[in-house]
């Protein structure tokens, strides 16, 4: 069975136009504006939520606009809200534009799909949120970057790895504290993360075999030259995912202390994390 990221990215290859660049940017100011409203007007703000019943009564926006639904109408929402675009960004950047698109939205899809039928089987009319779409994006950011730091509380310098473990518990007590069939929601909405980086995931799990260490040259070139062979570029950034393809300017090397083979633009050789898995 092919990864289903690369029959993604080979159909986005195909189409380079599609997807919406900067998506995150336009997520995170219409979130901004949203805490706006709902400083001033939070009455106004509720007419923005996802409401099942609201929609199939005519308020159809409600179908998008629960994206931009802040968290909370406290100042830590802003700071999620740039903290989740940053993460946005960096995976438009590893991935393109095409893939990012088909991530974010495959999420939001299968979250209001979930909605809809929960009240139709129900009729219950839930309120949901961009809460385990924004969840499946940082996960997948833990799953390509695990070893970066961020400084916790703006003081603690922690890898995203370990943030990622801790959400993965709260995520699984979400799954056991809810009710049935409330409780499946966060798998659901989480689909898109094991469907995309399930592969990847499995062999971050892999690498951590004792047998990993050993590195058999003649079998990783044969595992490049497939993907080269796979992809319309040969070079990519590990870092800011530009290509030889769509910046044929720059030059591209790959790292020598990094552990495997990743490799990176003349901006990021010596300006990157080291990969240790």
């Amino acid at each position: 069975m092919k990864d289903p990221m690369r029959l993604v990215e080979r159909f986005c290859a195909r189409h380079p136009n599609f997807g919406i660049p900067n998506l995150m940017r336009y997520i995170a100011i219409g979130s901004g504006i949203f805490w706006i409203v709902g400083l001033i007007n939070p009455v106004l703000l509720s007419y923005m939520a996802f409401s099942p019943y609201a929609i199939f009564h005519g308020q159809i926006w409600r179908l998008v606009t629960f994206l931009l639904y802040p968290p909370n109408t406290g100042f830590l929402a802003l700071i999620a809200v740039y903290f989740y675009y940053w993460i946005g960004t960096s995976l438009e950047n590893a991935w393109g534009t095409g893939p990012f698109t088909v991530y974010f939205f495959s999420g939001a899809i299968l979250t209001a799909l979930f909605g809809i039928l929960f009240y139709l089987v129900t009729g219950v009319s839930v309120s949901l949120t961009a809460e385990y779409i924004y969840l499946g994006m940082f996960f997948a950011f833990a799953v390509l970057f695990p070893d970066m730091e961020i400084l916790l509380f703006f003081i603690l310098p922690v890898k995203i790895k370990y943030l990622a473990i801790l959400d993965a518990v709260f995520f699984v007590l979400s799954i056991f504290s809810n009710p049935f069939p409330l409780n499946l929601l966060p798998v659901v909405a989480m689909l898109n993360f094991l469907v995309f980086c399930g592969g990847e995931l499995w062999r971050i799990v892999s690498f951590r075999h004792p047998k990993a260490n050993t590195i058999h040259f003649r079998r990783e070139s044969a595992r490049i030259r497939r993907e080269q062979q796979s992809k319309l570029f040969t070079h990519k950034c590990s870092v800011c995912g530009r290509t030889d393809v769509s910046n044929p300017e720059l030059e591209f090397r790959y790292c020598s202390k990094c552990a495997g083979y990743h490799c990176f633009c003349q901006e990021h050789i010596n300006n990157h994390i080291h990969f240790t898995e």
